[in-house]
């Protein structure tokens, strides 16, 4: 049946339940002759679907297999229209977000321990990559990268300060190596490696002071994908890491590892959410880019 006749065959059922054409039309809250609309709805199937007489309405044969047929269906739909409805008042749903290991732990994990409790019906997924996913073809809601990172056609959110990184090494290791007074002097070290899995290559150590930027690739016995890994390697004595200051700041403290090159560490913009335009966010989107958005 063409799409144009599902609002024929909506009002068909309604008559044949209400047994009036006139209360059906009251129900349908429309004020044309139903009788011409079931007319052609009957012509075109060449079969007729209603009894009429001066006192009432009754489906023939085919219009009760066709009642029972669509009718249930018809319910359907509607109780699923109102479902979504109700969406808008009561988010409700799953949210799906593709970001970084330490992003995830520093930013989405302490937001999200205090979103949750309150919204008990939206579920977010999080996956940690380190790649540069792309959020539309993997049908994520949303992405977490460094602002100088995402795209110009995405609407980015920033959720999390600044970030800067650490040169740490532990005592037992500057026991037996000299400290680095430049970036440069870090070719000399055993130095734990992050291996990028989007151009599958050893990611190179980035350094800024007074304005002059080096990148330096360095090398050592050791390669991992995450941080924690890292952190562990480097309080062993087993060579220099390069870490998020804030998941090497306990150890720091306690002396359990020890920060040279500060000075080249500066700080650079803090994580974005970025996802593309949409007309229509749900709910519950709504609410977690709410939770997470980082108030100046």
């Amino acid at each position: 049946m063409p799409h144009e006749n599902y609002n024929d065959l909506a009002a068909f059922v309604t008559v044949a339940r209400e047994e009036s054409f006139t209360k059906a039309a009251v129900k349908l809250g429309i004020s044309q002759a139903l009788s011409q609309t079931i007319r052609g709805l009957e012509e075109r199937l060449g079969l007729r679907l209603l009894t009429r007489t001066t006192r009432r309405v009754s489906p023939t044969a085919a219009g009760e297999r066709l009642l029972q047929t669509a009718g249930p269906r018809f319910e359907e739909i509607q109780a699923e229209l109102i479902a979504l409805s109700a969406m808008r008042d009561q988010p409700t749903g799953i949210v799906r977000i593709t970001a970084g290991e330490h992003p995830a732990i520093s930013v989405l994990a302490p937001a999200l321990d205090r979103f949750l409790p309150d919204n008990p019906d939206v579920t977010v997924e999080i996956i940690v990559d380190y790649g540069l996913t792309d959020i539309v073809a993997e049908r994520f809601d949303a992405g977490v990268r460094l602002g100088e990172q995402v795209a110009k056609d995405m609407i980015a959110v920033p959720i999390g300060p600044e970030v800067r990184m650490a040169v740490v090494g532990s005592p037992a290791y500057f026991r037996q190596n000299l400290w680095p007074e430049t970036p440069q002097d870090l070719t000399a070290h055993n130095c734990i490696n992050m291996r990028l899995p989007t151009h599958d290559s050893i990611f190179a150590w980035e350094f800024e002071k007074d304005g002059r930027e080096l990148r330096v690739r360095v090398e050592g016995q050791l390669v991992f994908n995450n941080l924690a890994m890292r952190r562990e390697a480097a309080l062993r004595g087993l060579g220099l890491a390069y870490m998020p200051e804030d998941q090497v700041d306990a150890e720091l403290k306690k002396g359990e590892l020890i920060r040279v090159l500060e000075d080249w560490c500066e700080p650079f913009t803090g994580y974005h959410l970025y996802y593309p335009n949409r007309r229509h966010p749900s709910p519950a989107f709504s609410l977690v880019v709410e939770a997470l958005r980082v108030r100046r």
